[in-house]
């Protein structure tokens, strides 16, 4: 042993320097970390309000930045040429982006989408054909659950490249409730009932105030329409109580709905009309997207 001290013991104290320099770097890289994700956490707390999958993206961008610095930082420090090894690392990053363009194309969205926070977690969103509650936003996919509880897995790239609905955004909605009535039926009656739901519905904002107006003149009906705000949380709840309460109120009013006519003349043999008859629309159906 003696011998072996005589011969290796500046080797044994340059490899002692070496191994301890690299625990000094591998304890101050956990330090760093366990301070930034606290930093994080707090910033979910603060006037920040940084999202939750926002923080867990840094988290771990952050701990795998960290762990690749100080695996250089040491690999220096054991003399080991680390200019060569970003080179291939380097070369290798560029053929596994090419290979996988497609997947690094959704994960370039996500982050796009996490940091500009075209929505969040708990958010009704709807592009192109699907919508649905967001339930969970990744690097890669977003997934949806539809109102009818049908899962939805959508890449995050088809969600960047289309115009976007966010339903749950903005704090309040406007609802519109539409009533036609017969031209024999008196506007100021349609107007009054309409008003009544108004001063009977508590939850309609006050601001903005509800709006009732002559939306149109059709051509067997005029049409009355009530705009009102609500919360977003009682939106739902507030139409669909109010469109069965519209329906009692028009017949408690006197006022009748109307239905779309249309006249039908009967011509004779010698090109003469004989009469002319009035029936429902059924009988002779509108072209398929015709609105009436």
């Amino acid at each position: 042993m003696s011998r072996f001290w005589n011969n290796y013991s500046n080797d044994v104290f340059f490899l002692a320097q070496k191994i301890t320099v690299a625990l000094i770097i591998i304890i101050a890289g956990m330090v760093i970390n366990r301070t930034l994700k606290k930093i994080i956490n707090r910033s979910i707390q603060s006037r920040i309000h940084l999202d939750e999958t926002i923080a867990s993206l840094l988290r771990i961008i952050l701990r795998y930045a960290l762990f690749i610095i100080c695996l250089i930082m040491i690999l220096q420090n054991f003399g080991f040429n680390t200019a060569s090894l970003l080179a291939i690392l380097g070369a290798a990053g560029v053929a596994v982006g090419l290979a996988l363009k497609d997947t690094l194309g959704n994960i370039a969205a996500g982050i796009i989408l996490l940091f500009l926070r075209s929505y969040s977690k708990g958010d009704f969103i709807e592009f192109d054909v699907f919508m649905g509650t967001v339930k969970e936003i990744g690097l890669f996919t977003t997934i949806l659950e539809t109102p009818d509880g049908i899962f939805i897995s959508a890449p995050n790239s088809s969600i960047w490249g289309v115009p976007l609905k966010n339903y749950t955004r903005n704090d309040k909605r406007r609802m519109d409730f539409s009533v036609n009535i017969s031209y024999g039926d008196s506007i100021d009656e349609a107007f009054k009932m309409m008003q009544n739901i108004v001063a009977g519905e508590d939850r309609f904002l006050k601001n903005p105030a509800p709006q009732i107006v002559v939306q149109s003149l059709g051509e067997s009906s005029v049409n009355i329409c009530l705009r009102a705000w609500a919360d977003n949380s009682v939106y739902w709840n507030i139409y669909w109580d109010q469109m069965r309460n519209i329906k009692d109120k028009i017949e408690a009013a006197g006022l009748s709905v109307a239905f779309p006519r249309r006249d039908i003349h009967i011509i004779d043999g010698k090109g003469q009309g004989r009469d002319s008859v009035a029936g429902p629309r059924p009988s002779l159906p509108l072209p398929p997207g015709e609105i009436p």
